[in-house]
C-alpha cells in the first residue's frame, strides 16, 4: 500500500486489476471510458479513497468507489480490497447481462450449415440481385 493520500488513475486502475495493463487503463480513460465524481477523467488525475469511479467495459458500467490506495499489482483478492461496487451498480450489471442472455436465446440459429443453394441465394441477396 502507499503512504500517500492520491495515486494516478491510470496506475490505481491496473493495481485493482480492472484492466491488464496501465497502457490499456489510460487507453480507456482517453476514450472516455472512465469517469471520477462524475467527470471525464485524464490518466494522470489523481484518485484518492472515497472517490467514485463508473467505469464501462463493453456492455457493462461499473459504479466503484475506492477504499484504498495501492500502486503495486498484487492478487485478485487483495486488489478486490481496493474498491466497492455498488449495489446498485451490481443489479443493473445483473439485469443487463439476464437481458443479454434472453436476447441470445431468442434468436433462432439454423440447425446446420447452408448448402450449395442457400449459399448462392444468399449471396445474391446481399448483391442487391433479383431473382
Amino acid at each position: 500500500m502507499t503512504d500517500s493520500e492520491r495515486l494516478r488513475l491510470d496506475k490505481w486502475l491496473w493495481a485493482a486489476r480492472l484492466f491488464k495493463t496501465r497502457a490499456k487503463a489510460k487507453e480507456a480513460i482517453t476514450g472516455g471510458k472512465v469517469q471520477t465524481d462524475g467527470q471525464r477523467a485524464k490518466p494522470a488525475k489523481e484518485v484518492s479513497v472515497g472517490s467514485m469511479l463508473r467505469i464501462r467495459r463493453g456492455d457493462d458500467e461499473m459504479l466503484l468507489e475506492v477504499l484504498t490506495l495501492s500502486d503495486q499489482r498484487r492478487g485478485a483478492a487483495e486488489a478486490a480490497e481496493l474498491y466497492q461496487e455498488t449495489a446498485a451498480s451490481i443489479a443493473a450489471r445483473t439485469e443487463a447481462a439476464a437481458h443479454r442472455k434472453a436476447a441470445r436465446d431468442a434468436i433462432a440459429l439454423p440447425s446446420s450449415r447452408p448448402n450449395r443453394r442457400d449459399r448462392r441465394t444468399l449471396e445474391r441477396i446481399k448483391r442487391g440481385d433479383r431473382e
